[in-house]
């Protein structure tokens, strides 16, 4: 243990972060001469010395009529963010510990502009130290060698006339040195210990960060959804797709040319789609280039039913509205909830199974009714089960109701979406 207290107390001197401190100490100490200067030509009208700086009380006097001034600036929203950057450059300290962004309520201003006070008054004291104490402690140092140092020319005390105090004068250089290394590692770390309560995130800033978390929770959800409907509904298509046209590859070929048709159209329609969906998770879209538009209900509902047909689901579907008139929001998820119903069909009941499908408006709502026989010994495919909680996803953001299992012999799949809801 006493092997190791030299190394610990260099460390805690002279380590890496010890030194980082130093240097935030000194940018302190930079920062604080301006309002130095300002608090000089506040007090300099009450001074009798013609150079403010010749005395060292009127520099503390000077120096306390600024801090107040850095108080006021410190209380500006950008002092915050940049006092933290340097501060996890620096000071060590845990990012997570600190905010993120500007300083937006008064609790957080009054403690970014203590902090920044705080960071100016010690880095002034420190920056000062390190300016006139080096100089001094290496005349110290090298007085003893240098009988021409001991002329009247650096003004030394009388006391160095002594021979004791000439042979103590280097360790006495060396001791400040150790002293002013000291106070800059307690400085740098009292800084370390108050950053976190002094920009470290308020309540309110939690909650933003919450709610943020939260909005893109939801949008990776919204997602996850878009992609399960279109790359789900296009692998269940293309499969009984293929699988139909394998069957009847010598006996039927107009029939397998149009199950090679529906095939890359429902591929090249999902690429589309999910180019789409790819497009949001990019920070930013690259120039010229822009994702192709989600489908709706108005302008894709036949292709769907063509595509699905040709996997050879026959599909009944009775339109009692307008997909025109719909709100835009409205007819995309009412496009995917029907994307859906047929992927259910495809996967869970095979081809050649009826599905009746009926979408009209009542009472300012979209009812979207899909319906296909039940036996019981249908069992789903493993993975499933993912879709039906989509379509109850959606119809909630959209203020509506979700309801799907087996009524009199069929299986029953019934959405209603209000034309205008909340989102």
């Amino acid at each position: 243990m006493t092997q190791r207290l030299p190394s610990v107390l260099a460390r805690a001197l002279f380590g890496k972060w010890a030194r980082r401190r130093w240097i935030h100490l000194v940018l302190g100490g930079a920062l604080a001469m301006p309002y130095v200067f300002v608090g000089e030509l506040l007090v300099g009208p009450f001074t009798t010395s013609a150079h403010l700086f010749s005395s060292l009380s009127h520099q503390l006097v000077a120096f306390g009529a600024g801090l107040p001034l850095a108080a006021v600036t410190g209380m500006f929203p950008l002092t915050r963010p940049m006092s933290v950057a340097v501060v996890r450059s620096l000071c060590g300290v845990d990012g997570d510990r600190l905010a993120d962004g500007p300083a937006r309520t008064r609790q957080a201003k009054g403690r970014a502009a203590a902090w920044f006070t705080l960071h100016l008054g010690l880095g002034a004291v420190i920056a000062g130290m390190s300016l006139a104490t080096p100089p001094f402690a290496v005349v110290l140092i090298v007085l003893p060698l240098y009988a021409g140092l001991r002329g009247s020319q650096l003004d030394l005390p009388e006391l160095f006339d002594h021979t004791w105090a000439l042979a103590l004068s280097p360790v006495a250089g060396v001791a400040m040195l150790l002293a002013l290394a000291g106070c800059a590692a307690g400085a740098g770390a009292l800084l370390a210990h108050w950053a976190p309560a002094l920009l470290g995130p308020t309540p309110e800033d939690r909650l933003a960060v919450a709610e943020s978390r939260a909005a893109d929770l939801a949008v990776r959800n919204r997602l996850a959804r878009e992609l399960h409907d279109s790359v789900g509904h296009a692998l269940s298509a293309v499969t009984l797709q293929a699988a139909a046209a394998r069957r009847v590859l010598d006996s039927d070929p107009e029939f397998v040319r149009e199950a090679l048709a529906a095939i890359e159209d429902t591929t090249r329609r999902t690429v589309g789609e999910l180019d789409a969906v790819l497009g949001v998770l990019r920070d930013a879209d690259s120039p010229g280039t822009a994702p192709s538009p989600a489908p709706t209900l108005a302008a894709d509902l036949d292709g769907l039913l063509r595509r699905t047909r040709a996997g050879g689901l026959p599909v009944t579907a009775t339109v009692e509205a307008d997909p025109g008139s719909l709100p835009p929001l409205v007819s995309r998820e009412a496009y995917r909830i029907v994307q859906e119903a047929l992927s259910n069909a495809l996967r869970h009941t095979g081809p050649e199974t009826p599905l009746t499908l009926r979408i009209a408006l009542t009472g300012g709502e979209l009812d979207i009714t899909a319906e296909n026989p039940a036996p019981g010994t249908c069992v789903p495919r493993p993975g499933g089960g993912h879709g039906l909680r989509g379509i109850a996803d959606r119809a909630r953001l959209l203020g509506g109701t979700s309801r799907a299992g087996p009524v009199d012999g069929v299986w029953r799949l019934h959405v209603r979406l209000p034309l205008e809801g909340p989102v």
